[in-house]
């Protein structure tokens, strides 16, 4: 029984061990190889250990990450675009977007983006039986360092007697 349990600890601790240094490939690198893949461009820059290399990765820089819609009837629905550029050094590939609830419905690209590329990032709010000041976060998550990036869509929403 002993035995058993060594031989599943000394199992476990060599599974657990991070690639050896150097063996990575770069991004210019992986392109060179032809065709590349979602998985390809997936980088995690951060092992249980230490930071690995949170310099060459995506980055989503917005060029705006508020938009106040400022007031609307309930039962309105407010759409807007955040416009956004991949400021980082390797391909970004959104994996979802979501938001707190089902009143705001966040639509973004499927492709990579090359770094230097732009993007957009559609959302949509229903106001339906919403009421007063409305602050809807939507929550962005990538192969960027850190993994999330939030947008926030602001504004009030009033009724027929405000």
């Amino acid at each position: 029984m002993r035995l058993l349990i060594l031989t599943a600890i000394i199992g476990l601790a060599f599974a657990c061990q991070t690639t050896p240094k150097g063996s990575e490939k770069s991004v210019e690198e992986i392109k060179q190889e032809g065709a590349i893949s979602n998985s390809d461009i997936v980088r995690n820059p951060v092992s249980a250990s230490k930071p690995e290399d949170t310099v060459n990765v995506a980055k989503m820089t917005f060029e705006e990450d508020t938009y106040d819609f400022g007031q609307v009837k309930a039962g309105e629905k407010v759409a807007h675009v955040y416009n956004f550029t991949n400021t980082g050094k390797a391909p970004l590939l959104i994996t979802s977007a979501r938001s707190t609830c089902g009143c705001t419905v966040p639509e973004w690209p499927k492709d990579p983006i090359p770094p230097g590329g732009k993007g957009e990032l559609k959302v949509v709010f229903n106001s339906e039986g919403k009421h007063g000041q409305q602050n809807k976060p939507v929550t962005v998550l990538a192969n960027t360092y850190p993994g999330t990036t939030k947008v926030f869509l602001t504004g009030t929403v009033v009724g027929e007697g405000d």
